[in-house]
């Protein structure tokens, strides 16, 4: 069953993400990793009658923004959603050049550090260790995908013991390949191919579920196509749902609500699945 959110959201004027912000706040703000130039912090949407000791799916968003700039702001609506839906829902925040000077592996290591955190903490947030989404929309889709696919990067001075690779990817027109091919490689130079989830797909990575437009010509739709054939080769469940004539970023709630419910209609079936949704 859709939300409120998305029910409604095809009759609501277009908002901006500093507008989705004041009509969706987080219930909970926590810091999950320190840094000089300001501590990162998860945006947490809690689901009607939540308690400690519960044992919910979670769902862990990354915004987009070219690794460069962005807010947790975006994925707002889609973690209300979830939580009125049931799961525990967070919109994370990760450093991009903007706000702390780094590089595109810098914001892969906060998307690990964020599913690290989650885990570690998931007695006191009500969320079931086993059951972690990792979900964002273009370089924050990178960040999603790099957590589940980039198992040579570590972070280092965590606990590894505690996996930081999710049991299920969201992924909205997602960087998924960061070479010549795709989108990213004059950011990331020699290392390009390092930093690229298209080229480490394995056996046993996690379920996907992707959304793009055909129209996208900042990641080519070709990439995730060939994100898809390789999960089927290696038995991977994944989903790829194009969308004709589509841009990069059609699926934003402050684009067009219309889409947006689709994108939320489709991702709840998908969850569910999985098990990760009633």
């Amino acid at each position: 069953m859709l939300s409120r959110i998305a029910a409604v959201g095809i009759l609501v004027t277009t908002l901006g993400w500093g507008q989705a912000a004041q009509e969706f706040p987080p219930d909970e703000i926590q810091v999950y990793k320190k840094d000089p130039k300001g501590d990162l912090e998860l945006h947490i949407f809690k689901p009607y009658g939540w308690q400690p000791s519960d044992e919910r799916a979670a769902i862990v968003f990354f915004f987009g923004g070219g690794w460069v700039g962005g807010t947790p702001s975006q994925f707002y609506p889609h973690a209300r959603h979830f939580a009125d839906n049931g799961m525990l829902a967070i919109s994370a925040q990760y450093r991009t050049k903007r706000s702390h000077g780094t590089d595109p592996f810098a914001c892969v290591e906060d998307g690990k550090s964020a599913v690290r955190w989650v885990r570690a903490h998931a007695g006191g947030l009500g969320v079931d260790p086993k059951r972690v989404v990792a979900g964002g929309g273009s370089a924050g889709g990178h960040v999603a995908a790099s957590t589940a696919t980039l198992l040579h990067l570590p972070n280092r001075g965590e606990d590894g013991a505690i996996s930081s690779v999710p049991n299920v990817l969201l992924l909205f027109n997602p960087v998924i390949d960061t070479t010549v091919r795709g989108y990213g490689a004059e950011k990331l130079d020699a290392r390009a191919v390092v930093a690229s989830p298209a080229h480490y797909v394995r056996a046993g990575t996690p379920p996907a579920m992707i959304f793009h437009g055909t129209a996208d010509t900042t990641v080519p739709f070709e990439n995730v196509e060939r994100f898809y054939r390789k999960m089927k080769q290696h038995g991977n469940r994944c989903e790829l749902i194009p969308y004709e004539g589509k841009p990069h970023g059609f699926f934003n709630y402050s684009r067009d609500k219309e889409i947006y419910a689709d994108t939320i209609q489709r991702a709840d079936g998908f969850l569910r699945s999985l098990g990760f949704l009633d």
